[in-house]
């Protein structure tokens, strides 16, 4: 049976990113997507230009209205934006603590455009943070969440991912793209041990929602099964093809997307 999830993000018209890009997620890796929209973007591949917020009460109905009729095996939450709406996405999927749920803490855009309102951060942390069983920050995400300084070496990336599986979700994954070096390691704390999941730096500017996409091969990887550690594996592994094949696409004159169908379409010279 093919499994349903949910994401509940931000749109982002290029394509790139925000629930655009999770739902590409979804269907490369084997699953049924489906899409809760909290905020709509102006952007493009060289930034963000726009943000126009949907009501709480819209955000709230939009889920409600998928768990009234559709099985969800997973969701994945992205851009919140507000307190305001971290609540009401919390108040929406409280009920339904069985299902999965993928938080990546969006907060600011690759072009550097704030994407979760200073106020937001309390009300992540104590509405949506509990009721996660994964959480995917990357390393400036981590370090505003526990309020300490960006980690610059794996020690210090191991620690703030056992400090963040205090804070209440049941696994931890401290991304480390933004480590300096030719690696990108990134971290899994699932409450009994580390587990490191190594990468070589890829060099291409077309990077654009690798976030949104690894949290999403996630979420489609635990509504199939998988374990934590397996499912962040085969997350990592996907997302590091889809950025290798990057530049077999032809999108923008900025930071292009990554291929999210790189193993599913032929390439078309």
């Amino acid at each position: 049976m093919i499994k349903n999830v949910l994401t509940i993000a931000g749109s982002d018209p290029s394509g790139g990113a925000g629930i655009q890009a999770d739902l590409k997620a979804f269907a490369a890796n084997g699953v049924y997507g489906m899409a809760a929209v909290t905020a709509l973007t102006a952007q493009n591949t060289q930034g963000v230009t726009g943000v126009e917020l949907v009501s709480t009460d819209f955000v709230k109905a939009q889920i409600e209205a998928v768990f009234a009729d559709i099985r969800v095996d997973a969701i994945k939450i992205g851009m919140i934006a507000t307190a305001e709406i971290a609540i009401a996405v919390a108040d929406a999927i409280s009920g339904f603590p069985d299902v999965p749920v993928v938080l990546d803490p969006v907060m600011i855009a690759k072009g550097g455009a704030p994407l979760l309102q200073e106020d937001a951060m309390e009300a992540l942390l104590s509405a949506l943070v509990p009721l996660a069983t994964f959480l995917t920050p990357n390393l400036p995400e981590a370090a505003r969440l526990l309020q300490r300084p960006e980690a610059r070496d794996q020690d210090e990336m191991a620690n703030q991912a056992r400090a963040l599986a205090d804070l209440g979700p049941s696994n931890a994954l401290v991304k480390g793209g933004h480590l300096a070096g030719g690696k990108s390691p990134d971290v899994l704390w699932d409450g009994n041990a580390l587990h490191w999941f190594e990468g070589q730096r890829i060099t291409t500017k077309n990077t654009h929602g690798t976030g949104c996409t690894l949290s999403s091969t996630i979420a489609a990887q635990i509504a199939k099964g998988l374990l934590p550690r397996a499912a962040v594996a085969e997350a990592k592994s996907y997302v590091s093809g889809a950025i290798a094949a990057a530049d077999q696409q032809s999108v923008g004159l900025g930071h292009g997307p990554v291929h999210h169908f790189y193993n599913l379409w032929k390439e078309i010279s």
